[in-house]
């Protein structure tokens, strides 16, 4: 060929060789040392970006964009390699460099489609494992770029993407998928174990002490059925630069991390949890990402993902930088990227972190430092338009999956379907009983009754939303010590307060979630770069707690009148909620059968509470099912034996009453034995 310009380009005229079809020429490149190679030319492959999938993404309504952007393994006439397209509308060029071409940008310059923007080159040959990034120029900048679209990354520090197969894993959960919409039920019962995979348990043998997605399958289902727990939801899986941020800096929306193995060892994670009746939750944060070099901040020279003004664009505590969700292409990068793990993952929900900053402009902002939207109102309309149409299509598009909302203010409506005005969650954590509950546990029993609304409130609004209880990892960090640190007392009292407050919640309306740990009494703060202190599990005390809250999970589930109405106030009926002075509260829990009842009873002070009355709703024997005083749990042993029958003695308002003893610092429940 003649090379006819100094950068390098290089022309022929051939032959037309219409007697061979689908023939493609090739040809031999020579370097500068005079080494040979034989290629495909790239440009002369057609384009897998259809005119039809570039209105689609324009119009930002392309929900399987994952399956045309990025890196795709592809085959064109038997011609095998890898079509790589990159959204980039302000470059002006990209190049893909990687390990095939030595990292050189002016070996693949991309092709622009105008006018979307998107830049697309097939470079064929490539398979998996090739590593490569996009070299994006915007005037004297030469940026290199990771793939927004990745669907895996090199191990951090290094910051590559690496090309990936999705569809090497061969699934085997088809009978947990069919039976998902009723497994992810509101009815259902959902105890959910929160869990960092760095830090559950740590690898002897790996540099990091990280272990591997296929280890942690086997480990934490076999401890997840132990401890009766029905769902796992794993702290941020996709890939962060910064391990120190928990995942909640990402960086790879679309790539699961490699700290802990491959895209297909995350497969077999999922399946493994699947097979054995466990579901699978994810933390997902499409609030905010972080300002690394290789990652989305200024992505073609321009604030392309993020806003212009730091006013919209930048989060001031945590110094990261926020999504322009007016934008389509980016509300369709981010509304795939959720349909993306219920497809290619299998994953039965995303609990979506941060929501409060999302849905309001002044957002831990000082006044004169966030603009008003365009009714002079606080809250950010493309961000709730955002969301609506996220839990729109994700349940459209996947039936039972559940989207679970961490929103932390009064927001009307979080978790109510958008046809009705609201966001379309299926749940929402409730922050306001989780802070009042934690504020309450922490006083002194002697100074408990001062504060008795503190637990009683919550009932004012339970049925206002599909809540969810969470003792989540952000009530063990940052100075607040762990759960049984937090509890007043001296060892016995902090153990027995713990089970109390476990067993509170167990009893309390909506659906639970415990963060790894909490079960056994963990004493240290937890610490991402280190295992659980398993070791505890020695001391009886610890056996203890950990047997109750087991104990709890099949109580739970196996007792509908403390699952099946969460959510409405016929599920939930006041026996005593007025005895401050002795720091008791009393409830019934019923099922959908009316007939199907239990009684809740707490004790929180230290006295025990003998010929203590309380009116139930019939006039039959009442067994005790669950006391937190067990001396099977580290308890005083004190309780209800076989049961008692009630008496025709009105109590509370009501005709028929039962003498109990109240262990302390105790909950008991009783159910009736007909």
């Amino acid at each position: 060929m003649r090379r006819i310009h100094p950068a390098g380009l290089y022309e022929a005229i051939c032959p037309l060789m219409n007697d061979t079809p689908n023939h493609r020429y090739q040809l031999r490149v020579a370097d500068g040392r005079g080494a040979e190679t034989m290629m495909h030319d790239p440009y002369a492959f057609p384009p897998l970006l259809s005119e039809y999938d570039l209105h689609l993404l324009a119009e930002g309504k392309h929900w399987t964009s994952y399956s045309k952007l990025g890196a795709q393994l592809r085959s064109v006439d038997g011609i095998g390699g890898v079509n790589f397209a990159l959204w980039a509308p302000n470059a002006g060029g990209v190049s893909i460099i990687g390990d095939f071409n030595e990292w050189n940008g002016r070996r693949h310059p991309m092709r622009k489609h105008i006018p979307s923007g998107i830049w697309e080159l097939f470079v064929p040959g490539l398979t998996t494992g090739t590593l490569y990034k996009y070299q994006v120029r915007h005037g004297e900048q030469v940026l290199e770029k990771s793939d927004p679209y990745g669907f895996a990354a090199e191990l951090p520090p290094r910051t590559a993407s690496k090309v990936a197969d999705l569809d090497l894993h061969r699934w085997a959960d088809a009978e947990w998928m069919a039976k998902r919409t009723i497994a992810n039920g509101l009815d259902a019962p959902m105890s959910v174990y929160e869990v960092h995979l760095g830090s559950w348990k740590r690898s002897p043998t790996d540099p990091n002490g990280w272990l591997n997605y296929r280890d942690l399958a086997h480990q934490l289902v076999e401890y997840c059925q132990q401890m009766g727990y029905t769902h796992l939801e794993l702290m941020p899986v996709s890939e962060h630069p910064y391990t120190g941020s928990w995942g909640y800096q990402t960086v790879g929306y679309y790539a699961v991390t490699s700290r802990y193995g491959t895209p297909e060892d995350f497969m077999y994670f999922v399946d493994h949890c699947h097979q054995h009746d466990i579901g699978v939750l994810i933390d997902w944060v499409p609030a905010h990402f972080p300002r690394d070099a290789h990652g989305l901040r200024m992505f073609d020279g321009t604030h392309l993902y993020e806003h212009a003004d730091p006013r919209q664009g930048e989060h001031p505590d945590w110094g990261t930088l926020i999504f322009n969700y007016g934008r389509n292409e980016v509300r369709n990068f981010l509304v795939a990227n959720g349909l993306f793990w219920m497809d290619r993952y299998h994953i039965d929900g995303l609990r979506v972190d941060a929501v409060a900053s999302m849905i309001y402009l002044d957002y831990s902002r000082e006044p004169g430092h966030w603009i008003p939207n365009e009714f002079g109102g606080r809250e950010n309309l493309s961000a709730i338009s955002f969301l609506k149409e996220f839990n729109e299509q994700s349940h459209l598009q996947h039936p039972g999956v559940l989207t679970i909302a961490e929103e932390s203010t009064a927001f009307t409506g979080v978790s109510r379907p958008t046809y009705l005005g609201g966001l379309g969650f299926s749940l929402k954590w409730n922050m306001g009983w989780m802070n009042d509950t934690l504020r309450y546990m922490r006083h002194e029993a002697i100074h408990r009754k001062y504060h008795h609304d503190e637990l009683t409130f919550s009932l004012i609004y339970a049925f206002t939303e599909n809540f969810v209880l969470p003792f989540s990892h952000d009530e063990v960090v940052h100075g607040k010590g762990s759960l049984l640190d937090q509890m007043p007392g001296d060892l016995w009292q902090k153990f027995a307060n713990l089970r109390l407050l476990y067993g509170y919640m167990f009893a309390h309306p909506g659906k639970k979630l415990q963060f790894m740990g909490c079960e056994f009494g963990q004493w240290n703060e937890w610490n991402c770069d280190a295992s659980l202190q398993w070791d505890l599990l020695q001391w009886s005390s610890h056996q203890g707690l950990q047997k109750y809250v087991a104990d709890l999970n099949r109580l739970y589930r196996n007792q509908p009148a403390l699952h099946q109405i969460d959510f409405d106030h016929h599920g939930f009926e006041w026996v005593d909620c007025h005895n401050y002075e002795q720091s008791t509260l009393a409830f019934v829990r019923r099922a959908k059968d009316p007939r199907d009842f239990l009684v809740a009873a707490c004790n929180f002070t230290p006295v025990p509470r003998t010929q203590h009355r309380l009116g139930v709703p019939e006039l039959c024997w009442y067994q005790e099912i669950s006391n937190s005083d067990s001396v099977y749990y580290g308890g005083s042993n004190l309780g209800n034996g076989p049961g008692m029958m009630a008496e025709e003695l009105p109590w509370d308002g009501r005709p028929f009453s039962v003498p109990i003893t109240l262990p302390p610092l105790g909950i008991v429940m009783l159910k009736p034995h007909r």
